[in-house]
């Protein structure tokens, strides 16, 4: 895997770092493990839970065994603050096991870039909430949130 940049860079106005998470999201919900760990530096440092991780391998380990564990992942992310290379979000992500028991899990994450706009830095705070299947707020298709998708203020959560 190569280094590049990962536009937007810091400093970060909220526009800027609004369109930094969107672009995470939309990562994310890929649930491509190789392509993601492109967007965090070599030797990213996170904190995942009660996880340690640092670098692409272990980051690429440790999504190719959660997505094996969380079936049918959907994921919104939302700003909540930002400053020069550091950017907040709140999120929530709705999956099943494979016993078809639903869950949304509810999260912050603190992130610190690079002055290439790679991730050096990602500290989340996750806790996961049992939910009915007639509960759920996130339909949509396999792949990234569509544009006109509600966002998490809007889905009142």
């Amino acid at each position: 895997m190569t280094d590049k940049q990962r536009p937007p860079l810091p400093p970060f106005d909220y526009d800027s770092a609004t369109i930094k998470v969107r672009k995470a999201e939309d990562a994310w919900n890929t649930r491509n493990p190789d392509a993601i760990a492109l967007a965090y530096s070599v030797d990213s440092v996170w904190r995942n839970r009660a996880e340690f991780l640092q670098g692409r391998d272990q980051i690429v380990a440790f999504l190719n065994r959660k997505w094996m564990r969380e079936l049918d992942y959907r994921l919104i992310k939302e700003i909540w603050a930002h400053d020069k290379n550091r950017i907040a979000v709140r999120f929530a992500y709705e999956w099943h096991d494979d016993l078809n028991n639903w869950y949304r899990s509810y999260g912050n994450e603190n992130w610190e870039f690079d002055e290439s706009g790679l991730m050096k830095k990602r500290i989340a705070s996750i806790n996961d909430v049992t939910i009915d299947e007639s509960e759920r707020k996130f339909h949509w298709p396999s792949g990234p949130r569509p544009e006109d998708y509600p966002s998490l203020s809007e889905l009142g959560l």
